[in-house]
């Protein structure tokens, strides 16, 4: 059965990136070689396989670019890479970032262009500082590089890289803890993200899909980059004959700057560190192997001596003031590998077989005691005790201990392959996951106030002080004490169908695929459970034959979430095996209007959806940590309308405006509804790009979020349907503004000598407008009137930054 697919291998390959005459790549290109073609994708990259020892005529074509044509004679196997520069007929300034013509989106997917990732910067940077100015992604936590999608939580989340699934820290519990995101934006070739109603190969999960490529290297290559936020470094290099090619990436990320500047005074020492590398070997032209390896040391020291926090009204001013002893030392590692081997058996059939092991060790240590007073402010314009606190309503101690520890080893096995028969594409995989869990959880809470150490309100004891001695146990106000060891074997499959056809004069697209995942949970004092469930999925997009650019897109399924770990274990660290499968019916309805305004191209992108979900697993969010009830016993709904406009505002930048409307609300055991954790009615997003006329060297950019405030939560044992305030509105702007000094291109034209590429030198201010936006509360009892007060946790004031980026 081998030798009829050697004459398969008679071929060469010419590959390469299409640009424009400012090296800007252009996607949509027609490649044809006789009776064979391609076309470029949304990074300008092509790939074509043609005849050997012939010439061979290559023509690259697009509408708004004049016609490219070149020969070639090649021998067999040989690779090439030859990359066109496609000339307009009328000249354009220099662009700032990459990509202005993304593609119709049959799919719902959004491609996010890999240079707006390394221009635009934040105070954690990376593409989640991206994915917060589209509509429907909320991240109200600048510390965080976790968002909550179409009121999901930071679980409802797939995120692949290379096609293989990675996961996110289990016991960060606040975003100054969190260290790099996983995805380095140095390496990073393509894009993609679904907000829902995402196809049968992507995960179950319940939220979104973001989807990364890292890159192959064409030619070697050294960028580097240092702020006052740490740095990073990446290299790249392909071997003469090809076959090996790799790309290599260390970064390093110091958050003290901007953490000093919180409201909590004290000693930090956040040290982030990681190294990732894409490694590909190419025995044959038909049998790739890649590798994929990441192993990340992040710390997080912090001693806190005192904090004051002001709150209230006008008429009514107080503030909290504490002080602190003890300190915290949480240490997360993180160790990732991953084999991937490709057999092309032809040009329509491709198989893959995938082999990963993530492997993460966790502590999370701290004895703090903070002694607070809650009081009223002097509010005498003149006085000279202005802004003190002059009359306590709530004098106490707060002593906090953990040791928890966790220890998770997750291995995977995957087959995976795609068949393509004329307009068909069959799509399948099989895959099976085996989670080992080790997790120690000790931590206990004492409330002292005015002299009394507060108990759990649920005890039952009777306490008739001061007329009869109280007999009662003395108990932490919380405690919790666990240890658990915990294996869940997953196996899972999809199958879909995609083709792309003609109804009429109208272009049309079918995608329908389902999903079954069955689920085993064991360990050590764990009832062994199985469960199974089936996920149909289904796509149908039409592309009218009108004179206005227009696209219709439908989307929907049932989707599950299979409990993780993190979802089975409850409040007081309880394994409950018996969890179900959280479930959600999703619909979209799409509508993208193509359209050129001044002259230059611009996309409306509107997108209706609703959720209905059922066996929900209720939960409380603190910061970012995450506590489940592990149990099943809630409805919800989720329904809302995102629009994006986005295109060329100034010639020869992408910038894009984002409106999301949401509601989700959640009924837990027919009490009632009430607003779920991440019910985020309104959200506005900008990411705006601009260069000055007469020296394009010198651009800004401005990423502006504008949330409304999200539920607050509640108080500790306290019933969360009579908690429903709200956390004040979430506004933020940076901005950002950078020169390059040396430019590749002019560099090119001038011949100039100089060891870079390319250099700029920028300046960041993060929050510019120094807004007070706040991520949770802290409950603090007012001894007098027994009343508790939601006093603000802020985040980071404003903050300067100075970035320099070198490319050689």
């Amino acid at each position: 059965m081998v030798l009829p697919f050697l004459g398969w291998s008679q071929h060469a390959t010419i590959k390469g990136v299409i640009l424009d005459g400012s090296n800007r790549p252009i996607s949509n290109v027609s490649i044809q070689s006789g009776n064979f073609g391609t076309t470029s994708n949304d990074n300008g990259f092509y790939e074509l396989k043609v005849a050997i020892h012939t010439d061979v005529t290559l023509e690259f074509t697009h509408i708004s670019f004049k016609r490219v044509v070149a020969k070639f004679n090649l021998k067999n196997g040989q690779i090439i890479e030859f990359n066109p520069v496609m000339d307009l007929n009328v000249e354009q300034i220099a662009t700032v970032i990459i990509n202005t013509n993304q593609r119709q989106s049959v799919d719902g997917v959004i491609t996010i262009a890999p240079a707006l990732l390394r221009t635009i910067k934040g105070a954690q940077p990376g593409v989640e500082n991206i994915l917060k100015t589209l509509p429907g992604v909320n991240i109200s936590n600048e510390l965080s590089t976790q968002y909550s999608v179409r009121g999901g939580n930071f679980d409802e989340n797939l995120v692949y890289v290379n096609g293989i699934e990675v996961y996110r820290p289990f016991l960060v519990r606040s975003g100054q803890q969190e260290g790099l995101s996983f995805v380095n934006t140095d390496l990073v070739q393509n894009v993609e993200f679904s907000a829902g109603g995402f196809q049968a190969k992507y995960g179950d999960k319940l939220a979104s899909v973001l989807d990364i490529t890292y890159r192959n290297p064409m030619k070697f290559g050294i960028n580097a980059n240092v702020s006052l936020l740490g740095g990073s470094i990446s290299a790249e290099a392909i071997s003469k004959d090809s076959k090996l090619s790799g790309i290599v990436g260390l970064r390093y990320r110091d958050n003290s700057l901007v953490l000093s500047s919180l409201e909590t005074k004290g000693n930090v020492k956040p040290v982030f560190a990681d190294v990732q590398t894409y490694f590909t070997y190419k025995f044959t032209d038909k049998f790739h192997v890649n590798f994929l390896g990441n192993i990340s040391s992040n710390t997080y020291e912090f001693e806190p001596t005192n904090r004051k926090t002001n709150f209230g009204t006008i008429a009514n001013p107080m503030a909290l003031l504490v002080y602190y002893e003890g300190q915290e030392k949480d240490a997360y590692n993180t160790y990732f590998g991953a084999i991937k081997a490709n057999y092309f058996v032809n040009d329509d059939l491709t198989l893959n077989l995938t082999t990963s092991t993530f492997h993460t060790t966790e502590e999370e240590y701290f004895d703090i005691l903070a002694q607070y007073r809650l009081g009223e402010v002097n509010s005498n314009i003149g006085d000279e005790n202005f802004g003190d606190v002059e009359f306590s309503e709530g004098i106490g101690s707060q002593l906090t201990h953990g040791r928890n520890d966790l220890d998770a080893l997750i291995t995977n096995i995957e087959h995976s392959g795609n068949y393509k028969l004329e307009d068909h594409t069959f799509e399948w995989s099989l895959k099976y996951t085996h989670e080992d869990i080790r997790d120690r959880l000790v931590e206990w809470e004492i409330i002292d106030s005015a002299g009394f150490s507060i108990r759990p309100p649920k005890m039952d004891v009777n306490n008739n002080q001061p007329y009869e001695a109280f007999r009662g146990p003395l108990v932490p106000f919380q405690n919790v004490r666990a240890t658990n060891y915990a294996k869940i074997d997953r196996f899972q499959a999809y199958v879909q169908w995609s083709k792309r056809a003609e109804l009429g004069n109208h272009d049309v697209f079918y995608n329908f695929g389902v999903r079954a995942h069955n689920w085993a949970v064991s360990g050590t004092g764990i009832n062994n459970t199985t469960q199974t469930v089936f996920s149909p999925r289904a796509q149908f997009a039409i592309k009218p034959d009108w004179e206005k650019d227009m696209l219709f897109r439908i989307a929907g399924g049932l989707y599950y979430q299979p409990p993780f770990y993190r979802e089975l274990r409850d409040s007081s660290g309880t394994i409950r095996p018996d969890v179900k499968a959280q479930k959600s019916i999703h619909l979209v309805l799409a509508n993208e209007y193509s359209f050129k305004m001044w002259d230059r191209p611009f996309k409306l992108v509107s997108e209706a959806y609703y959720k209905h979900l059922t066996d929900v697993n209720p939960y409380s969010l603190e910061n970012v940590r995450i506590r489940y009830r592990a149990t099943n016993n809630a409805t919800a709904y989720a329904y809302g309308l995102d629009l994006r406009l986005n295109g060329e505002f100034v010639p020869g930048t992408e910038s894009w405006f984002s409106f999301g409307y949401l509601k989700t609300e959640e009924n837990i055991e027919n009490q009632g509804y009430i607003a779920r954790p991440t019910d985020q009615r309104l959200k506005f997003g900008i990411l705006f790009q601009d260069y000055v006329p007469n020296i394009p060297a010198l651009k800004v950019y401005l990423n502006l979020v504008y949330n409304t405030g999200v539920p607050g939560g509640s108080p500790s044992y306290a019933d969360p349907y009579v908690y429903q305030n709200r956390l004040r509105d979430y506004k933020r702007a940076d901005v950002g503004f950078s020169y390059t000094i040396i430019d590749q291109e002019k560099s090119q034209h001038n011949r100039q000598k100089s060891v870079f590429k390319e250099l700029t030198l920028g300046v960041e201010v993060f929050n510019i407008f120094d807004v007070q936006n706040s991520i949770t509360n802290t409950w603090v009892r007012d001894v007098y009137s027994k009343r508790q007060y939601a006093i603000p946790n802020y985040l980071s004031p404003r903050v300067f930054n100075v970035r320099m980026s070198m490319l050689f």
